[in-house]
């Protein structure tokens, strides 16, 4: 007869909060504002650059697709897997040294862009930019992994909510903050051109962070004992174990229906998210507000709540069980974008698009948590973590990039209060295949071990 299982104690609210400042989480938090830091230098910071130095619309709109290898990233995520650099991989760790070469090649990228000039130059910028999306791109893959590596199960809410928090103070770093580095550089008499320079220079000094960061955290004990397996086959052969484990370890353990099921849930989970946040942006305009009253909603108490929302969601991540976790995140993402028919339906109300905003960023930040630790849970596997993560959140784009690409005729057929109902009853499908998973026992295998 098998023994009863111990149920885990409830941690307090102390033992909740402490855990963020335990050294592996902390090590999270400043790898997180490393990610977070690139991303607007390839995007709204350099196109924001480029309008300022009359690049025409169609170019900068072509500026965009510089973007692609962050959609792109599975395809070479094997790699950073299964190979070691040289050199770095025998002085830090495979992990490790990965992630110094990509911080490397993210400063190297970032001062050749702030060499080039949008207006005289737009095919170098635009190289420039590639570069940068690019070494982003691949440090997060590396990033993922070693989360994922390196946390303790009962680690990884909080580093995931560290992680999330970071990352949007390292994009708030690159867009308003290398604003104001140009602007600053700018009013001591420098050019225009001058000024953009040093704003990226110094947004490359930035990376230094992620540097010693890199050079600080000890290399993931699971990476080691990957490595062990590693050291008995050749490069090609771990590079094609990897790619076909990745795919093998998620019909393995529930059998293909369940596991397809999961992936389709992966797929939809953020559907009511990407839907509404198409055209919250428009939806506002079209209300009447003004850039500069959208902005300061959202970059002031919009990203307070944002960044409460992550660590509370971390906060119930470690408290309850995945399964309960999930159907807290889901429902209160659906149910927020009732707030945006609110506003709707009482027009131009500033009071009413601070609440809609704030409601939707804190509730869209627990399920956001939610659905990075049971991203995380499902890649348990060191000989593949990065590939794994890479491939599920790839799989998770599919609702923002594709299945939301119809949010405006939609919008346009219904109107907007209308819009927001249907973009809170996206969530229905989600929440029906967790019931579903929940019912075959899926969750089991992906709980942290009992006590």
């Amino acid at each position: 007869m098998t023994a009863p299982v111990t149920a885990q104690p409830k941690p307090s609210f102390l033992d909740a909060m402490a855990v963020y400042l335990k050294p592996r989480v902390l090590i999270i938090l400043f790898l997180g504002f490393s990610a977070g830091l690139p991303l607007a230098l390839s995007g709204s910071t350099l196109l924001f650059w480029a309008a300022e130095v009359g690049v025409n619309l169609k170019t900068i709109g072509l500026f965009a697709l510089v973007g692609t290898p962050y959609t792109l990233k599975f395809l070479w995520a094997p790699i950073v897997d299964a190979l070691d650099v040289p050199v770095l991989a025998r002085l830090l760790g495979r992990r490790r040294g990965w992630l110094l070469l990509t911080q490397l090649l993210l400063i190297a990228a970032i001062l050749f862009l702030s060499l080039s000039d949008p207006a005289s130059s737009p095919g170098l910028v635009a190289l420039g930019a590639l570069m940068v999306a690019t070494a982003s791109a691949t440090q997060d893959i590396v990033i993922d992994a070693f989360r994922i590596e390196s946390l303790d199960e009962n680690e990884q809410a909080a580093g995931m909510a560290s992680y999330v928090a970071a990352y949007r103070v390292g994009m708030l770093a690159s867009s308003a903050g290398a604003l104001y580095v140009v602007s600053g550089v700018e009013a001591l008499g420098f050019t225009k051109s001058g000024a953009w320079s040093a704003g990226y220079v110094a947004m490359a000094g930035l990376v230094l962070v992620g540097i010693l960061t890199t050079l600080i955290a000890p290399e993931p004990e699971k990476t080691g004992q990957a490595n062990a397996v590693h050291e008995r086959e050749g490069p090609l052969q771990r590079l094609r174990r990897t790619i076909s484990g990745a795919f093998i370890d998620f019909f393995r353990y529930d059998g293909i229906y369940i596991a397809v099921a999961a992936l389709v849930f992966v797929v939809l989970f953020k559907l009511t998210d990407a839907l509404a946040g198409v055209m919250t942006g428009p939806f506002a305009v079209e209300l009447g507000f003004s850039r500069t009253d959208y902005a300061n909603v959202v970059k002031g108490v919009g990203l307070i709540a944002l960044l409460a929302g992550g660590f509370a969601g971390g906060y119930i991540a470690r408290a309850l069980p995945l399964a309960a976790s999930l159907w807290i995140g889901g429902i209160l993402q659906s149910l927020a974008n009732l707030s945006f028919s609110g506003l709707a339906l009482a027009g131009h109300d500033l009071l009413w698009l601070t609440v809609a905003i704030t409601v939707e960023n804190f509730t869209s930040a627990i399920g956001t948590v939610m659905f990075v630790a049971y991203l995380s849970a499902l890649c348990r596997n060191p000989l593949h973590t990065a590939t794994q993560y890479a491939l599920l959140t790839a799989l998770a784009a599919i609702g923002r990039t594709y299945l939301s690409a119809g949010a405006g005729y939609l919008a346009s057929a219904t109107g907007w209060a209308w819009f927001f109902v249907i973009c809170a009853m996206a969530g229905l499908p989600s929440l029906l295949l967790l019931w579903w998973l929940q019912v075959r026992g899926h969750f089991k295998r992906l709980e942290p071990k009992k006590a």
